[in-house]
């Protein structure tokens, strides 16, 4: 039964991760694209998690929590070349 939640679990991921990819391409302003790519990460992490436990390794755990911590620090620096033009002052 579990085998099916994950499945499921990974189509609806993987379903808001192309959804998150059209607002990127398509979105109508810089903000809506940040917003995007930082959905993108969570989507991505939650990818790995559910891979982790389906093929029952901690080696997906250990990437997911690196790939959220890059894609923190992106967000951050993202919006900071947005709002003020540069990274580092």
């Amino acid at each position: 039964m579990i085998a099916y939640a994950l499945v499921f679990a990974m189509a609806c991921f993987g379903l808001g991760l192309l959804m998150n990819l059209w607002l990127l391409v398509r979105g109508p302003g810089r903000a809506d694209r940040v917003l995007a790519l930082d959905t993108m990460v969570i989507n991505v992490v939650a990818l790995l998690i559910l891979y982790g436990i389906r093929q029952g390794t901690g080696v997906y755990f250990e990437a997911s929590m690196l790939i959220a911590m890059v894609g923190f620090v992106s967000t951050v620096a993202y919006c900071r070349f947005i709002l003020r033009g540069d990274i580092i002052e």
